[in-house]
């Protein structure tokens, strides 16, 4: 996903309520899965006809249908008409790059957040749109391209009869969130681990490559901090809501989720302050750096001064020169600077100067 927002000449002048697909086609194959389930069973099943999304839409279990793949704008439409998706709702489904928000509709709740997922692999980090629709036992999840952030949610649905398989969309729909927000929380301490690592080097070794990673790390976390921070805005808005669509006995599972995205937010805050610490570090050492190179030359020009001085004066083309012809004058010139240099080196230890 780029850094920056940036908005297609052709979609200028759009309707924001039209059904165009306005962001980076990331799959070839549009995917639909669906589970539906209740205590005692678990169904999964891929969808390839609008019949098949009917005889979903009739079940009486808790159905989760993800969807990996938003350019379909007749799939869209089908939704829309199936479900009773207000329009406005799946446009901004098809925006990728719209930012995280909530919005209540007649039949349902609308949330939209950033996700991120770390490839240990490369070292790369991708952030997709992840949008939810939440329904009265339906929850209906928008991804850009297929993946496994949510496999562990699969997992818990298949293998354990507990909470998740009766406390409806809403409870889903939070155990989606919690694991996004997981991630933020994981991202950051990846970055936070390399952002400490840089301070024994700081200084031990201030060179110019830690400049350049120290700029790498803030570039990096400003990042994480422009997905973060609004995310956290809509959770907060999501929790103050009071929509009929959270049941009040889920209420306690979105505050923990506030409890997670204030801690990911806060951590971002702190390693910005570590980031600038360890600059102002790095510029301090540089200087402290500096200062010592110059000491020492400063102490070899002062000391070679004395010197320059008597061998000026013995090298002066004069025939009357006092010492010119002494046998031993040219051993004697040299204890004299010898004594010259050792004598000034005791005076500056004595008054601590290097």
């Amino acid at each position: 996903m780029s850094r920056y927002i940036e908005k297609k000449k052709e979609h200028i002048g759009l309707s924001p309520y039209a059904l165009v697909f306005r962001g980076e086609k990331k799959t070839d194959k549009i995917l639909l899965r669906a589970m539906d389930f209740n205590l005692e069973d678990v169904t999964e099943l891929e969808i390839s006809s609008t019949e098949e999304l009917r005889a979903l839409k009739k079940s009486k279990k808790l159905t989760w249908l993800n969807i990996d793949g938003l350019d379909n704008v007749e799939l869209m439409e089908n939704l829309a008409h199936l479900f009773q998706i207000e329009q406005n709702i799946l446009s901004d489904v098809m925006n990728p790059l719209s930012p995280p928000k909530i919005q209540e509709f007649e039949n349902g709740l609308f949330v939209t957040i950033k996700m991120m997922q770390y490839k240990e692999t490369d070292d790369t980090l991708s952030v997709d749109n992840l949008c939810l629709i939440i329904e009265e036992n339906t929850l209906i999840s928008f991804q850009e391209k297929p993946g496994l952030v949510f496999e562990p949610i699969r997992e818990r649905i298949r293998k354990h009869k507990n909470k998740i398989r009766i406390s409806g969309s809403d409870y889903l729909a939070f155990a989606l969130l919690d694991v996004v927000v997981d991630n933020y929380i994981y991202v950051i301490g990846i970055l936070g681990d390399k952002i400490e690592n840089l301070e024994e080097d700081m200084t031990n070794d201030p060179r110019k490559e830690l400049l350049d990673n120290i700029n790498s790390f803030k570039r990096e976390l400003n990042f994480l901090r422009k997905n973060i921070k609004p995310a956290r805005e809509m959770i907060l808005n999501l929790i103050k809501l009071e929509s009929e669509f959270i049941h009040e006995e889920n209420n306690v599972h979105y505050k923990e989720l506030q409890d997670n995205i204030n801690e990911a937010s806060e951590l971002t805050d702190s390693y910005r302050e570590i980031l600038y610490d360890q600059l102002n570090i790095y510029h301090s050492s540089m200087s402290t750096k500096l200062n010592e190179i110059m000491r020492v030359l400063t102490i070899i020009s002062v000391i070679f001064i004395p010197i320059t001085f008597i061998v000026g004066v013995y090298g002066t083309n004069f025939v009357n020169v006092p010492e010119l012809h002494w046998s031993y004058g040219y051993y004697i010139m040299w204890a004299i600077m010898v004594f010259t240099t050792l004598g000034m080196l005791w005076f500056f230890k004595r008054k601590k100067w290097f």
